[in-house]
């Protein structure tokens, strides 16, 4: 699975800032309808994976494994494209914004089809995802990303696992989740090293892509220029960001 390697050094702090949110939480295990076992592949941390099933995980990178709490769901370290799991081993397969940094991503949603009666895919849209004020305008490094420009997109993955549906989830203004997009309205969170540390594609770029960027982000909250540049964000509550979750029901 792409990323273990990246997820090995910038996964440091991930139980920190990657904590589920609440409205997201609760779509993904909606989505998982009557499913009472669920396979969690790129499992990371184990934050959206619901109490009340019986869980198992997947995750290529050790040090995310390593960082899972006392309580959470059994973790094996292993690939996305080659589950070692039988057919129909599991009510659901859920794969929660880990799906763009698969080696071989259609073969890996393959095998979440054939380990499970259902599926439940949250991932992005690439082109919206690129549109995002801080990589469009400050860090447009990000959108060339093999990550992010080259991301599998929506539609194929629900060709893929042939879905039943796509749902829009918004991006609340104090979202929990600290990945790329979560700090839309709170712009000073990208200042800080901890929180970028817990964003891959910050990981995945040389400094001298980011730093720029950043320099010019932090003047401009100094003289106001982004507040009067995004003041249309200050109001909303949330934002459509590009997060889709692609569900395949219970087969």
């Amino acid at each position: 699975m792409a990323g273990s390697a990246v997820y090995d050094e910038i996964g440091v702090g991930y139980a920190r800032f990657r904590r589920p949110d609440p409205s997201i939480e609760s779509a993904i295990h909606a989505a998982l309808g009557r499913a009472r076992t669920v396979l969690n592949v790129g499992a990371g941390t184990g934050s959206y994976e619901p109490s009340d099933r019986t869980v198992t995980a997947v995750d290529a990178s050790a040090e995310m494994i390593r960082q899972r709490p006392a309580h959470a769901a059994p973790c094996v370290q292993g690939d996305a494209s080659l589950l070692d799991f039988p057919d129909r081993s599991f009510d659901a397969a859920m794969a929660v914004l880990t799906v763009h940094h698969w080696d071989r991503p259609r073969r890996g949603l393959r095998e979440l089809s054939r380990v499970a009666g259902g599926v439940v895919v949250l991932t992005f849209d690439p082109a919206m995802h690129n549109q995002f004020w801080l990589f469009r305008d400050y860090v447009p490094a990000i959108t060339k990303l093999a990550s992010t420009a080259g991301a599998i997109g929506v539609d194929e993955v629900a060709e893929v696992i042939d879905a039943d549906r796509i749902d829009p989830v918004p991006v609340p203004h104090d979202c929990l989740d600290g990945f790329g997009t979560a700090y839309w309205r709170r712009p000073e969170r990208y200042l800080d090293p901890a929180v970028r540390r817990c964003i891959s594609a910050f990981g995945l770029l040389p400094p001298e892509d980011v730093a720029p960027g950043l320099r010019r982000l932090a003047a401009d909250l100094d003289s106001g220029r982004w507040h009067e540049r995004y003041r249309e964000l200050l109001d909303l509550d949330s934002i459509d960001a590009g997060l889709r979750l692609v569900v395949r029901g219970w087969r």
